[in-house]
């Protein structure tokens, strides 16, 4: 089985079908990216996976384990993080404590100080600013903390959401550097962006979604070739 797998996941907001049988795997050790335009779901279906929001029918597999209707600390134990849309750092919080928050369920000192450590390895900036307020941080120094707080469990799957939003290009470079160094090291990571160019650049695979569906997935060379990702996503 797939490290991750959904299967006709179909998840709401009150009235609202937002996900409407959606089904994807992603494998152990790939990036798989997920495109698609604002309001198409991509979100959703992250919040769906890591159990903020509970889908009325369909599965969640991880690891092979059914996570479907878990809370989201649980799923988190397992091995699932999540970098949120928005960063969602704590503002009155240090970097320092915002990456000790990140690691709220290790409970092994030296563990949490390695996992610090290779924070500031990965983001030099960060250790400059270790006791500086997360709320008085650039946005691209925001983007690192959310990051780097989402790594300080181990993740076995790591879900980013949207993580070049509002950055300067120089720092979108960066940001998707530290992706595929982060991959190549082992983690997995499912990718939503809206950068589509940069996004299927680095992916193994991806799926398009619209209005809380797959329409399209395959390799990502062969999703950034097809006429329609081209004129929508694409600029081409």
């Amino acid at each position: 089985m797939s490290l991750l797998e959904l299967e006709d996941i179909h998840s709401y907001y009150g009235n609202i079908h937002a996900l409407k049988g959606v089904s994807l795997t992603v494998e152990e050790g790939e990036i798989v990216s997920l495109i698609g335009a604002n309001g198409a779901g991509k979100t959703t279906t992250l919040r769906s996976i890591a159990g903020l929001l509970h889908p009325r029918k369909g599965k969640v597999f991880f690891k092979g384990k059914n996570v479907t209707n878990l809370a989201p600390h649980i799923v988190h134990k397992d091995g699932l993080g999540l970098v949120p849309e928005g960063r969602g750092i704590f503002p009155r919080l240090t970097v320092l404590e915002n990456l000790e928050m990140g690691a709220y369920l290790v409970k092994d000192k030296a563990e949490i100080q390695r996992g610090i450590d290779r924070a500031f390895a990965l983001f030099p900036r960060l250790k400059e600013r270790a006791e500086q307020k997360g709320g008085t941080l650039s946005g691209g120094e925001q983007q690192m903390l959310a990051t780097a707080r989402g790594l300080m469990s181990k993740p076995t799957i790591l879900l980013m959401d949207e993580p070049s939003m509002g950055l300067a290009p120089v720092l979108v470079d960066q940001i998707f550097d530290v992706i595929k160094e982060l991959n190549s090291e082992g983690t997995t990571i499912l990718l939503v962006e809206q950068n589509a160019l940069m996004a299927l650049s680095i992916a193994h695979r991806a799926y398009v979604m619209q209005t809380g569906t797959i329409v399209l997935s395959g390799s990502a060379t062969d999703v950034a070739k097809n006429e329609n990702v081209k004129k929508a996503y694409l600029g081409i």
